[in-house]
């Protein structure tokens, strides 16, 4: 595989970062969208590649899992099953609560640990699709997530998965996005968040650890952690929250193969996120020296390439390869 060259006038970390939203301001395909209901009366909300052939048995699935506040429509995520497509696979996203533009029922929503609403997405889809080979890729806080779905079931449906951008250090990425440039990343993702809370205040006061005012007071991602996310799913403040779900202490517990994409200059995090103890054999990490946040725009200035819609799917195809070969020795 070919590693990351930034494009050339385009190695700034911002630049990578924030150019993939003004190259694609579409999404590259529509969707077939489905609601699927949760155990707890809640619900999520799913974006298809195409209507799936349930008598297609050996077409590998492709589940991708998408960052903080985000959705079909951000560009990483329609590209990335736009790649799965292409490669005759079927692709599926899970927005995670609240993130297909309907706000979800109850108070509780996502963060960075939680795997309850993936594990019983992908049982659903097994129960759907018995016999295909699952493949998941988890993109920035979705890349987090993945990591403690894996660690969390280890006897799980996935023959390998990837991590992209993902924040390992919770703590320290928190303290990353408010300095520098960083601090305009934190004031919209701050302002999305906000937004939803305000609504839930709105329609269940009650129900909520803050009022308008409090919510108003807000200004950094560890303040929102501690009033907000902390409280709502059960931790005793953000430093609980942080270090139970950061996925850099959990990386020992996976046995599938994992690969695992960061950029050296990635404007949310710092170096706390690269792993400091060898990895087992089954975990690659890439690490680039440019790329930004979810951004390793290569190609030129005049013809930028998504670097990630090459990388991602060549890795699953030799994964899906071994498994395949190993499958038919067994067999």
């Amino acid at each position: 595989m070919q590693p990351f060259t930034a494009a050339i006038g385009l190695r700034n970390p911002h630049l990578q970062t924030l150019l993939p939203r003004f190259i694609r301001r579409q999404p590259l395909f529509t969707p077939t969208t489905q609601r699927l209901e949760m155990p707890d009366g809640d619900f999520v909300d799913l974006a298809w590649t195409e209507q799936p052939n349930l008598n297609n048995h050996h077409q590998p699935l492709m589940i991708l899992l998408h960052g903080l506040e985000g959705s079909f429509n951000s560009p990483y995520a329609n590209g990335l099953l736009m790649a799965a497509k292409q490669q005759g696979w079927l692709g599926v996203m899970m927005h995670f609560r609240g993130c297909s533009g309907e706000l979800n029922r109850h108070p509780q929503s996502y963060h960075s640990g939680e795997t309850n609403d993936v594990h019983f997405f992908i049982q659903w889809l097994r129960q759907q699709f018995p016999q295909r080979p699952f493949i998941a890729v988890g993109v920035s806080l979705g890349g987090n997530v993945l990591i403690n779905y894996l660690a969390t079931y280890p006897n799980n449906e996935l023959i390998a998965a990837q991590a992209i951008s993902p924040p390992l250090n919770l703590a320290s990425c928190s303290d990353r996005i408010q300095q520098g440039f960083s601090r305009i990343y934190q004031r919209y993702l701050l302002t999305s968040l906000k937004r939803t809370i305000a609504k839930k205040i709105d329609r269940q006061p009650h129900t909520m650890p803050v009022n308008r005012q409090q919510l108003a007071s807000i200004s950094s991602v560890w303040q929102f952690d501690q009033a907000i996310t902390a409280p709502l799913h059960g931790f005793k403040d953000a430093d609980d929250y942080y270090h139970h779900c950061s996925g850099l202490r959990l990386l020992a517990n996976i046995s599938q193969p994992l690969r695992i994409i960061h950029a050296a200059d990635d404007p949310f995090m710092c170096r706390d996120v690269i792993p400091a103890q060898p990895l087992p054999a089954n975990i690659r990490y890439d690490l680039s020296a440019t790329g930004g946040h979810v951004g390793f725009i290569g190609g030129s200035l005049l013809k930028p390439q998504f670097w990630l819609e090459h990388t991602v799917p060549e890795w699953f195809q030799y994964q899906l390869t071994q498994h395949q070969s190993t499958s038919a020795y067994n067999d």
